[in-house]
């Protein structure tokens, strides 16, 4: 095979900060992405209408030219979010979905819940007036395995979530874990997860074998062998409940490679190549399309889109950075080649 053309995917999971790295990051997602589902969790997080409203403003107008990008809002889930955000959110067609960060699970996560049984009047609501929740899933106690965070996540908080609310549509986000996904298996048709390029391609050892290697740091973190594979058998399993979403986080080297280690892989420059690289390995390219392009829009109700989009089996080079002067974002596998390129 040497051209692979899909319909036009979407990206269910992107973070595109605000600013210089937005103007920097934009057109990587915009170039391959009709939709995409926004991050709200900027430095000063998206916690309201007004909020998603205008960091939507912020984004088209930093779309490049011609460009039809669409940015599907989310909102942040605090503690102080009320049922009145709610009903405003089912109210607004900007904005999809709300977004639950235990506090300090990642980035810029501080403004997220430490009780989740406190904020069941607002999942009430969610469930009411049909506005999805996107979960990170991963428990934050210091006495944790970093390795088992998401597990315990299931086991402790969403397995009594989902019971008591059945009707909740739910995203498990960037799923890790064989647990997480036995768990989406045998979960109603509610509940969804998205899996990204680099819990496909790589396992713990692409972190620490040979040193540590920052770029290949993002939360929840690369888990061993067996649980990649069983992230693989998924999405090219053909199963409705799984669907593409990158969680690329853009960070400024200097950021990543540093005492800070910022999480997060930045996979938007070639997002739909390094899954097209996943997929083949499995002899499963027949399978992209409908993880890429069609089961993220069945799950939240919106129209699949029409468009293509063609990439070419081509050798090339993945640059050390993207961006110039100040701006500078090492990318996924940089220095690396890639198999596919977008035409």
């Amino acid at each position: 095979m040497k051209t692979l053309t899909l319909i036009q995917p979407d990206d269910w999971h992107l973070h595109l900060r605000n600013g210089d790295i937005l103007k920097t990051v934009l057109a990587h997602s915009a170039r391959q992405f009709k939709r995409a589902m926004i991050m709200p969790n900027l430095k000063s997080p998206v916690v309201s209408v007004d909020d998603a409203l205008h960091y939507r403003q912020e984004i088209l107008q930093a779309r490049p030219n011609n460009s039809s990008f669409e940015p599907l809002m989310s909102l942040y889930l605090t503690p102080q979010t009320s049922v009145e955000d709610i009903q405003k959110v089912a109210e607004n067609p900007f904005i999809y979905a709300l977004k639950l960060y235990p506090a300090g699970a990642t980035t810029n996560s501080a403004s997220g819940v430490n009780n989740l049984t406190a904020i069941y009047p607002i999942l009430e609501a969610m469930q009411t007036h049909k506005v999805p929740l996107l979960i990170h899933g991963e428990v934050t106690e210091s006495n944790t395995d970093i390795f088992d965070r998401e597990r315990l996540f299931i086991d402790t908080h969403l397995i009594p979530m989902v019971v008591k609310f059945p009707e909740l549509k739910i995203v498990l986000e960037h799923v890790t874990t064989k647990e997480a996904v036995q768990f989406v298996e045998s979960a109603s048709k509610k509940i969804a997860a998205t899996i990204t390029p680099q819990h496909l391609l790589f396992n713990r050892n692409a972190l620490l074998v040979g040193g540590i290697k920052p770029h290949y740091y993002c939360l929840p973190i690369l888990k061993r062998e067996s649980h990649q594979q069983a992230l693989i058998i998924a999405a090219t399993s053909g199963n409705p409940k799984f669907f593409l979403g990158t969680d690329s986080a853009p960070h400024l080297t200097t950021l990543k490679e540093n005492a800070c280690g910022c999480a997060g892989c930045y996979s938007a420059f070639a997002a739909v190549e390094l899954y097209a690289e996943a997929f083949e390995k499995e002899n499963a390219l027949d399978k992209l399309e409908a993880f890429a392009s069609f089961y993220g829009a069945d799950f939240y109700g919106v129209a699949r889109n029409t468009e293509t989009i063609t990439l070419e089996k081509k050798l090339w080079k993945i640059p050390p950075y993207y961006g110039e002067n100040d701006i500078q974002i090492t990318p996924l596998k940089a220095n690396e080649t890639l198999n596919w390129k977008q035409t």
